[in-house]
């Protein structure tokens, strides 16, 4: 089996690479300190298992996971063993092993790999929202009523969509507008090539993103937080070099 190993501390690596070494069939195809690192590289190649860690800088495991359409079969290692009943939500998941990693547990962890067919698509897809298919985009303005006036709004001109109570504030590069409805209604009339929702209270273009911190986004001057779900969605529309 072809795999892959994902985890922030070298040792780490290095004591799961020792161990891979000593295992039948098993073949290491590259190493990654980072998550999108990793994801980059499974947007190009296949591989059949996953060693993966839990905690990482700013992409956990499970927001990783949440990124792939049809993940392979992954091992967790991790010094953590609170997160062993959420790690079993996940089909994909077919052993969870805690650091340090004895090679005895490590080795039945391999063979039940081994045993275990691929999964077609991850259990996540039950439970955590999932990108969207694009819509077709029918065309490039929204109409909204003001006042009894309606005003025509370029969907390249949004910066911003907020909720507020029974009103939404919809951010433009050169004027805010305040309208009388639900951010799920507006959602809808958005196309998905432009628009995301991150947080509840939030749709953002993410044409116009500045920068990515921890868990906000900054567009203009706005430093926009972003929900633990909503997350891997919006990395995986970036254009990630």
């Amino acid at each position: 089996m072809n795999c892959i190993i994902i985890d922030d501390e070298a040792l780490a690596r290095a004591i799961v690479s020792s161990h891979c070494s000593k295992a039948a069939d098993l073949n290491i195809v590259s190493e990654f300190d980072n998550a999108i690192a990793a994801i980059k590289y499974l947007n190009q190649h296949t591989v059949d298992l996953i060693f993966l860690d839990i905690h990482m800088p700013d992409f956990t495991g499970f927001d990783f996971i949440q990124t792939l359409k049809n993940p392979p079969k992954i091992i967790l290692t991790t010094s953590d063993r609170n997160f062993a009943i959420e790690a079993f939500e996940y089909e994909c998941i077919v052993d969870y092993l805690v650091k340090p990693v004895e090679l005895p547990r490590f080795l039945k962890a391999v063979e039940k790999a081994k045993q275990v067919q691929s999964p077609v698509a991850a259990t996540v897809d039950q439970v955590q929202p999932t990108a969207k298919e694009p819509k077709t985009e029918e065309g490039s303005d929204l109409y909204v009523n003001i006042d009894r006036r309606l005003i025509k709004i370029n969907f390249d001109s949004i910066l911003i969509i907020e909720a507020k109570g029974d009103y939404i504030l919809i951010k433009t590069e050169t004027k805010n507008y305040t309208v009388h409805s639900t951010l799920k209604k507006i959602e809808e009339k958005l196309p998905d090539s432009k628009f995301l929702k991150i947080h509840r209270s939030f749709v953002i273009n993410f044409h116009k993103i500045i920068d990515i911190e921890d868990n906000s986004v900054l567009i203009a001057k706005d430093v926009i937080p972003i929900s633990r779900s909503n997350r891997p969605i919006l990395m995986k529309r970036l254009n990630l070099l």
